[in-house]
C-alpha cells in the first residue's frame, strides 16, 4: 500500500488485532500486491454494488456502548445481535454523540480494511429530494420522492437520483461526462446485471459483461447484436465493424481486445466461486486489468447482491449476507492492490433503502435512510461521514416503526464520487439534479 510497506502493514494489522479491534484479514498480500497505483496514472473507476431488497442497516452497523446497546436490543428484541460478537470500529475522530458503533460479527475483512483507513461508513442516507424535517415529512409541506417505501420506486431513485424520470442514472450521466476520455466508448459503462438504469445516459449505455460473453443494452447500433448474449469475440467484431453507424472510432484489432481480456483472467487474487458477488467483482477486475487495451481512462462498473428483503429469518439470512458482501469486497479491494490500482478505485454501496428498526417478528420491514460503505486506496477511511442517527423509535428522524428519515441525500453522495471522479463542479447538476438545494455537496470521504 501507498502509506504501508507490506512489513509495517502486517505489523499494524498484527497490533490492531491484539487489541481486540479487528480479526485478522483473509488476506495474504504478497510484496507485489502491495504496490501503491502507478505514479501518474490517469486511470480511474467507480465500482457500484447494489445490496438488492433493502439491506437491514440496523444489523450491518451495532450501537455497541452500553446505553444504545441497551435500547438497541430491546427495540430488535429476537433479531438483536449479540453484543460480545460485534466487531469494534475504533473511528480516527470520535462521534460527539457518545455513540460507539460495531460491525455485523461477518464483517471481519472489512473491519480490517476500515482500521486501515481503506474503508468510510456514510451514515444514514437516501432518498430526498430537498432538506426535509419530520414535520414537514408528517404534513407532505415539501416535495418528497416518489414511492417511498416501494422496492422498485426507490431502486430507482437512488439510481437516477431524479425525482421526475427514471429513465437515466447517475452512472450514466458520469459516464456522459468521460466518455470523450476513452477511446474506446462502449467500454465505459459495463454492467454485470439485467438491472441498467444506473448505467444509463444521454449519451451513454451500459454493455452488459458476464464471464460467458458480452451483450450490449443500446450502446450499439440496434439489430447489430441483438438481444441475447454474444462472445467475446462476436460481440467485439460488432464493435469494430465499419458498418455499424456506432462502431468505434480508431478502434485496436479485436485479437488485441481479446487477448487482453483473455490475460486479464490471470489475476493471483482468490474469488470464492459460489459467491456470486465475488465472481462479479472478478470480472469487474480482469476488465480493469485489459484497461489499456481497452482504451479506457475512466469506467464505471454496476454489480449486484441479492436477497435482502429479510422480513423473516432476517439474522439468519442478514449474516449469510454479510459474510458473501465482506468476502467478495475484500477480495476485490486486494485485486487492486495486486494491480497496483487501489489508489485509483473507489467502491460503493447502495441499496433501496433501509429497513425498520423496529423488528416484526424474526424479520423486518421497509425503511428509508441506511449506512453505506466507500472503499478504496483513495478513501479517508476510519471515519464515520453524515450524521450519527438517534437510537431509538419516536425520535427527531424517524417516520414510523423506526424507520429512518435520511439526513443526507443521495445527490450529496454521488456527487462527492463524482467529484472526485473528475467531474466539474459546474456538471455536478446534471448528476446529482437536486444538489443545488442542499448546503454540503461535498461529503468528505474522498482524498482530492
Amino acid at each position: 500500500m501507498k502509506e504501508l510497506s507490506r512489513r509495517a502493514f502486517l505489523q499494524r494489522l498484527s497490533y490492531l488485532a491484539g487489541a481486540g479491534v479487528v480479526a485478522p484479514m483473509a488476506m495474504s498480500l504478497s510484496a507485489n500486491k502491495s504496490r501503491a497505483a502507478t505514479a501518474g496514472s490517469d486511470y480511474k473507476a467507480l465500482v457500484c454494488v447494489l445490496l438488492d431488497g433493502g439491506n437491514d442497516q440496523a444489523n450491518t452497523l451495532i450501537p455497541i456502548d452500553a446505553s444504545n446497546y441497551a435500547t438497541y436490543r430491546k427495540i430488535r428484541k429476537d433479531v438483536a445481535l449479540d453484543q460480545s460478537n460485534l466487531l469494534p470500529l475504533i473511528p480516527t475522530n470520535n462521534l460527539d454523540s457518545g455513540l460507539k458503533w460495531g460491525f455485523n460479527p461477518n464483517l471481519k475483512r472489512l473491519n480490517s480494511l476500515f482500521h486501515l483507513k481503506k474503508l468510510a461508513v456514510l451514515q444514514n442516507v437516501g432518498a430526498l429530494v430537498q432538506p426535509t424535517s419530520l414535520d414537514q415529512y408528517k404534513k407532505q409541506s415539501v416535495a418528497l420522492p416518489r414511492g417511498l417505501f416501494s422496492h422498485f420506486n426507490q431502486k430507482q431513485s437512488w439510481q437516477s437520483t431524479a425525482s421526475d424520470s427514471f429513465r437515466e442514472g447517475w452512472g450514466g450521466k458520469v459516464g456522459d461526462a468521460i466518455l470523450k476520455q476513452n477511446m474506446h466508448g462502449p467500454f465505459s459503462c459495463i454492467s454485470t446485471d439485467d438491472d441498467t438504469v444506473f448505467l444509463t445516459g444521454e449519451h451513454t449505455n451500459p454493455l452488459k459483461v458476464t464471464p460467458y460473453g458480452i451483450k450490449s443494452t443500446g450502446s450499439i447500433k440496434e439489430g447489430a447484436q441483438g438481444s441475447s448474449a454474444m462472445t467475446f469475440s462476436e460481440a467485439l467484431s460488432n464493435l469494430i465493424n465499419p458498418s455499424n453507424d456506432n462502431a468505434v472510432a480508431n478502434s485496436t484489432n479485436e485479437s488485441m481486445m481479446l487477448s487482453a481480456i483473455q490475460d486479464a483472467k490471470t489475476i493471483s487474487t482468490e474469488f470464492a466461486t459460489e459467491n456470486a458477488l465475488a465472481q462479479q467483482l472478478k470480472t469487474v477486475a480482469s476488465l480493469i486489468k485489459a484497461r489499456d487495451k481497452l482504451g479506457v481512462k475512466r469506467q464505471i462498473f454496476f454489480v449486484k447482491l441479492k436477497g435482502f428483503d429479510t422480513h423473516y429469518d432476517l439474522l439468519g439470512r442478514h449474516s449469510t449476507l454479510m459474510n458473501l458482501l465482506d468476502d467478495a469486497l475484500a477480495s476485490f479491494y486486494e485485486a487492486t492492490e495486486e494491480l497496483g490500482v487501489s489508489q485509483n478505485v473507489t467502491t460503493f454501496t447502495m441499496s433501496e433503502f433501509g429497513r425498520t428498526f423496529n423488528s416484526h417478528g424474526n424479520g423486518s420491514e421497509h425503511g428509508w435512510g441506511a449506512h453505506h460503505f466507500i472503499m478504496g486506496g483513495a478513501v479517508k477511511g476510519r471515519d464515520f461521514y453524515g450524521e450519527a442517527p438517534e437510537i431509538g423509535l419516536n425520535t427527531a428522524i424517524d417516520v414510523g416503526e423506526g424507520a429512518w428519515l435520511p439526513t443526507t441525500s443521495i445527490d450529496q453522495y454521488s456527487a462527492t464520487l463524482a467529484k472526485w471522479f473528475g467531474v466539474s463542479d459546474n456538471n455536478l447538476k446534471m448528476v446529482a439534479p437536486n444538489l443545488h438545494k442542499f448546503d454540503n455537496w461535498d461529503l468528505g470521504f474522498m482524498s482530492s
